[in-house]
């Protein structure tokens, strides 16, 4: 099985003359999930193709032998979560429906090992369906989610979070309550907690020890000790960033816990706080020199044995030795990939998990045998993809017209070339890390149709320093705009872009920015494709996203007037950096998409602004997906809008 996974990565002579299908890029993950029991003795997948449902599949390492499945007939399994090494819980949900169509909650289900007995724990809404034998109990309630930590897994309890709306019309988020939970009995309780909740940590045992609270833009993390006292360990803004802040990330023992912070640098870096005095330490524990810290941490035998963090691409800081000689000999049978490995949580096994993937590879699962270390290859996401007709992906750095230092990552088609046609791909949130060296469907696929691909971190970006977020300040159309379009200037310095050949496109924000490139910048860009776009700021106030948004409100109150801009002060502002106001000046051919259900970015955002470049006569062509929400989740939409992409590519910049 590695071989075959591997035989792609060789060389890139020899290929073939037609791109590989859409499909390939677009189709959901084979594999999307696995999980290793606590013990290490067995693995959890989940599993599906465009025919199946997704289903949960539990294999014997040893053997890879099933010992059991579960597949439902109306339904996908959802997350799945070991409970101890005899229970599993898994969600269900339905990759085939939009958004706009779903009528389910996750629910969540408990399953023994060997499949003989399901038990439902949460309310599913849509209706009936048969997953087993069901004893009944008292249900929670259908807003009752996994978190993303596996607690104890040594005994039939886990913790689930509960968000709690407010009573107003709309999807505000008033609190998140933390409930404990027993698989096997169905009881539960409610922990008490201080203020206004938001969000939960549990400590390298399991327990619930960090809660953090919300009140009038401010966030308080609260610690709770042995005895079960809450205390606060620090208050600060929530929005914005500042050299103060710090972020929980894990606990390193029962006295420290780690945080991420800049302790007045640039760079955020791990460190450890003494929980008695709370004091934190002068040398980080993890620290680079180009990104900030983001990671996470190990446990094995409830105790910290290593990292998992990203940097251009995520890599792993081991503690434990044997740990430490299992990712150098993974490495090496395994050679020109990265290779994430998770021991299991309560080890009686000498298997660990392995996740592989590089720029032309996507991910793929394996299991590594520490005492005899072989590898055994499972399967991956796309197993389709063949990497030698993939594109090179790096991480590049330019200048902004200011002097700032700007990355941005750039992909290559597999053949190369100069003065290609080139995407420049922005991407949304703004306030996020764009991107991370790794395989990505959207940045391939343009490549695998001889387009460079470019993928700036414009300032207001973050992971790579306080310097860049901060100067992305209230900069929507202004300077966040400009680092884009010196974007397009450097690759054409380089040789890379033929500067007659440039499309911008993107999605959320991105659109926003696409859209304004082409008010901006109508000499930099020969078309544009934006797709569940930003169109109008004040619209992130007003009705047009008042019901339907599912932002907080207290993103909108605290969080968009430090970031964004404030509605009256900078009205004018607003009005000059406004697709919608400036429509008439979209001059260049548009492709212009949305998804009548989308929360984040509602319906209005799309239909004021195509009726007013209706209105102005512009070369504009829309489509409007009905049901989908912020994306597209379903096969059917995936395909269809790339299709409309690569015809929209090809009629403006396409090879000559």
């Amino acid at each position: 099985m590695i071989k075959y996974f591997l035989a792609g990565l060789a060389t890139v002579a020899g290929l073939a003359q037609a791109a590989p299908p859409a499909l390939h890029f677009f189709e959901a993950a084979r594999y999307k999930e696995a999980r290793l029991s606590p013990s290490g003795r067995y693995l959890a997948l989940r599993v599906g193709s465009n025919e199946t449902r997704d289903s949960l599949a539990v294999i014997d390492t040893d053997t890879l032998q099933v010992v059991s499945t579960k597949r439902l007939a109306e339904y996908d399994v959802g997350h799945i979560r070991w409970v101890n090494d005899e229970r599993l819980v898994y969600t269900v949900t339905d990759k085939d429906a939009a958004p706009g169509d779903r009528r389910v909650a996750p629910g969540l289900y408990a399953m023994s090992r060997d499949g003989k007995e399901t038990r439902q724990l949460a309310e599913h809404h849509g209706g009936n369906q048969s997953t087993g034998s069901h004893i009944k109990l008292r249900l929670e309630p259908w807003n009752t989610y996994l978190m993303d930590e596996d607690g104890a897994q040594d005994s039939n309890i886990i913790y689930v979070e509960r968000p709690i709306w407010t009573a107003k019309a709309g999807y505000d988020i008033e609190r998140t309550e933390l409930v404990k939970l027993d698989t096997a009995s169905g009881q539960s309780s409610v922990l008490s907690h201080p203020g206004i909740s938001q969000g939960w940590m549990l400590d390298h045992k399991g327990v619930p020890t960090i809660m953090v609270s919300s009140k009038e833009g401010n966030e308080t993390i609260h610690y709770r000790d042995a005895g079960g006292e809450w205390r606060d360990v620090a208050t600060q803004a929530t929005y914005g960033s500042s050299s103060q802040g710090l972020s929980p990330i894990g606990f390193y023992d029962d006295k420290r816990l780690l945080v991420r912070t800049r302790k007045n640098g640039d760079k955020a870096a791990l460190y450890l706080m003494d929980l008695g005095t709370g004091k934190i330490d002068a040398e980080p524990l993890v620290a680079m020199a180009d990104f900030d810290f983001n990671g996470r941490m190990v446990y094995s035998k409830q105790r910290l044995v290593g990292i998992h963090y990203l940097a251009d691409a995520r890599s792993s800081a081991w503690f434990d030795p044997a740990l430490q000689t299992a990712q150098k000999e993974v490495d090496r049978q395994l050679a020109g990939l990265v290779n994430i490995i998770t021991p299991p949580t309560h080890p009686d096994s000498a298997w660990t998990l392995v996740a592989s993937y590089s720029d032309r590879q996507p991910r793929f699962y394996s299991l590594y045998n520490s005492n005899t270390r072989e590898v055994k290859g499972l399967g991956g996401t796309h197993p389709d993809i063949k990497a030698a007709e993939m594109g090179a992906q790096d991480i590049v750095k330019y200048r902004a017209r200011d002097g700032l230092e700007i990355p941005a990552w750039l992909t290559l088609p597999a053949k190369g070339g100069k003065k290609l046609p080139m995407v420049v791909l922005v991407h949304g949130g703004p306030y996020v890390r764009g991107s991370e060296w790794g395989w990505d469907a959207d940045g391939q696929f343009l490549a695998s149709r001889g387009y460079a691909v470019l993928e700036p971190e414009f300032r207001g970006s973050t992971g790579y320093g306080l310097k860049l977020f901060n100067a992305g300040r209230k900069q929507w159309g202004l300077k966040m705009q400009d680092d884009i379009a010196d974007s397009v200037k450097w690759a054409v310095d380089k040789g890379i872009a033929d500067p007659e050949r440039v499309c911008i496109m993107g999605g959320s924000y991105g659109g926003y920015a696409t859209l304004m490139g082409l008010v901006n910048d109508p000499g930099v860009y020969r078309c544009g494709i934006a797709y569940a776009a930003v169109t109008d700021i004040p619209l992130l106030y007003d009705s047009g996203m008042a019901v339907l948004s599912d932002l907080p409100p207290d993103y909108k109150t605290y969080g968009v007037p430090v970031l964004v801009g404030d509605l009256e002060k900078d009205a004018a502002q607003f009005t000059a950096t406004s697709p919608l106001k400036q429509a008439a000046r979209i001059k260049r051919p548009l492709l212009l998409a949305h998804g009548t259900d989308d929360r984040r970015v509602p319906f209005p955002h799309y239909s004021k602004l195509r009726n007013a470049l209706q209105d102005a006569k512009a070369d504009a062509e829309f489509v409007e997906y009905i049901g989908e929400g912020h994306g597209w989740s379903t096969l059917k939409t995936r395909l269809d809008f790339w299709g409309r992409v690569e015809k929209f590519l090809d009629k403006h910049i396409g090879q000559k």
